[in-house]
C-alpha cells in the first residue's frame, strides 16, 4: 500500500504515486501499497454482537437447513462442513452486490488487521521486488525500529534472508518468513553499493507512521501541513501530536493532505475532527433503516484558522469523513481532484473459526446530510490535476497540487 512519493526528513512517507509494489513487512497491502486498484472498505471500530436466530426461522431458511442436514448426513464421502459453510457466507456476500461486503481469506484480514492496528512486531521496513534483480530492496526504516538499530539503510538490496534467497520470493513470502511465531531474529545478507554485509536483526515492536507535518513559509505567512496515509487505531494520537507541534510554532493555517488516502476506522477520524470542532458541531450523521442519527464532536474548541484539503480519485471512506466534516462546519476548502465517493460503514465480524467478514451496515452522510456514496464524491473548489513531472520527479516544488494550497493560504 505505499508508493514512493514525496522526501520527507525520516524518509518513510508514502503517497501514493508510486509504481513499485511495496510490502510494510506485515502489510501487504490492500493499502493499500497499495491502495490504488483495491476495495476501500474500511471497519467500523466498535464491537458487534449478532442477534440470536428468530425462533420464527422463515421458510426459504428453515428449507435450506433442511436439504443442508440432508445433503451433509447422506453424501457418500466425507464432508468438510467448515469449507460448506464458509463457501455459503461467500456466495450470501456475493450476491448482495456490495463491494464492501466481503468475506476475507486468511492472509487478507491479518494483513488489513495489521495495517488498522498501526502497529506490529517485526523488523520495521518496508520493501519492494527489483523487477530488473528480482531481489527485494529496502524502500523505508522506520524510525526507532530493530531494522534501524541494526544498521539497514534505504535502497539496501536484501539478498538472502537466513540463508533463502529473496530472488525466489514475493513480497508476501518475505513477510510471512519475517513474521513467523517461531522467529526472533534473522540474518539479512545484503548489498549496499559494491559491498556485501551480512546484518542480524531482532524482531520488536514497530509503530507504523501514518501521519507526518512540516512547516511551509510563504509570503511572510507560516502554512502548516499534515500528511495523513491510513486512519489506523493510532492516527489520532500522530495527528494529535503533530497538529500540536504546529500549532505551538503560531502557523497561520493548515494543509491537510489525504491524497491516496483510502480510509480506516470512523473511530480514528472522529478522534481527529474533535480537535476542530466544540460539542455544537455534528460531525457526520448516519443512516440506517431509514432512520438517520447524528453524531457531535467531543471537542471543547473550534479552530479559526483557515483549512485546505488536498485530495485525489483515491482519497475515500473516512478520508471523505474528516473533508465533509470540515468543509461543512469550517468552510475548508479541496484541492486536487474529486474523491472516490464511499458514503456507507462496514462491521467486521469474526467466526468462532477465525475467520473474518465485513459487511455494509448504514450509509454515512455529511454534517449537511450529503450523501458521496458511488461516482459522486466530494469535488474540490480548486480542480487542479498533478502534473506529469511529479511522477518522475517527485518533489515538493514539482507538486502542483500542494503548490496551488500555498498560494491559496498565503495571499
Amino acid at each position: 500500500m505505499e508508493e514512493e512519493k514525496r522526501e520527507m526528513k525520516n524518509n518513510s512517507k508514502s503517497k501514493g504515486f508510486q509504481v513499485q509494489e511495496v510490502v510494510i513487512l506485515v502489510i501487504i497491502t490492500c493499502l493499500f501499497s497499495f491502495f490504488a486498484g483495491t476495495s476501500f472498505a474500511r471497519i467500523q471500530n466498535n464491537p458487534v454482537v449478532l442477534e440470536e436466530p428468530s425462533p420464527q426461522m422463515s421458510e426459504d431458511l428453515s428449507d435450506f437447513i433442511e436439504n443442508y442436514e440432508y445433503i451433509i448426513n447422506n453424501y457418500y464421502e466425507e464432508v468438510d462442513e467448515k469449507t460448506l459453510l464458509s463457501a455459503a457466507l461467500k456466495a450470501v456476500m456475493k450476491e448482495m452486490g456490495d463491494p464492501y461486503t466481503v468475506y476475507m481469506e486468511e492472509d487478507e484480514y491479518s494483513n488489513l488487521n495489521l495495517t488498522l492496528t498501526g502497529s506490529y512486531t517485526g523488523l520495521g521496513i518496508s520493501i519492494y521486488k527489483d523487477e530488473k534483480t528480482k531481489y527485494m530492496v529496502v524502500s523505508t526504516v522506520f524510525q526507532d525500529s530493530a531494522a534501524e538499530k541494526a544498521g539497514l539503510e534505504v535502497g539496501d538490496v536484501i539478498l538472502s534472508v537466513d540463508g533463502l534467497s529473496t530472488q525466489e520470493m514475493e513480497t508476501k513470502d518475505f513477510s510471512s518468513e519475517v513474521l513467523k511465531d517461531t522467529k526472533k531474529s534473522f540474518e539479512l545478507e545484503i548489498l549496499r553499493g559494491e559491498e556485501k554485509k551480512t546484518i542480524k536483526v531482532t524482531k520488536s515492536g514497530v509503530v507504523i507512521p501514518s501521519v507526518e507535518s512540516k512547516i511551509y513559509e510563504k509570503n511572510g505567512k507560516k502554512i502548516g501541513y499534515i500528511y495523513i496515509s491510513i486512519f489506523a487505531n493510532n492516527t489520532a494520537k500522530q495527528f494529535e501530536k503533530e497538529l500540536s507541534s504546529l500549532e505551538k510554532k503560531k502557523i497561520d493555517s493548515l494543509i491537510i493532505d489525504v491524497r491516496d488516502n483510502t480510509g480506516g476506522h470512523l473511530s480514528a477520524v472522529t478522534d481527529i475532527i474533535s480537535l476542530f470542532l466544540d460539542s455544537t458541531h455534528i460531525m457526520y450523521q448516519t443512516e440506517q433503516d431509514g432512520k438517520v442519527q447524528k453524531f457531535h464532536s467531543r471537542g471543547d474548541d473550534t479552530k479559526k484558522y483557515p483549512i485546505v484539503f488536498l485530495a485525489n480519485h483515491y482519497s475515500a471512506s473516512a478520508s471523505e469523513v474528516l473533508i465533509g466534516s470540515l468543509k461543512d462546519n469550517l468552510q475548508a476548502k479541496v484541492i486536487g481532484e474529486t474523491t472516490y465517493g464511499k458514503g456507507t460503514v462496514q462491521e467486521k465480524i469474526t467466526l468462532s473459526s477465525g475467520d473474518q467478514y465485513k459487511v455494509t451496515t448504514k450509509k454515512w452522510l455529511t454534517p449537511n446530510g450529503t450523501w458521496v456514496n458511488d461516482t459522486k464524491g466530494i469535488a474540490p473548489d480548486i480542480p487542479v490535476t498533478l502534473e506529469e513531472k511529479y511522477y518522475t520527479n517527485p518533489t515538493d516544488e514539482n507538486d502542483n497540487q500542494l503548490q496551488k494550497a500555498l498560494e491559496e493560504l498565503s495571499k
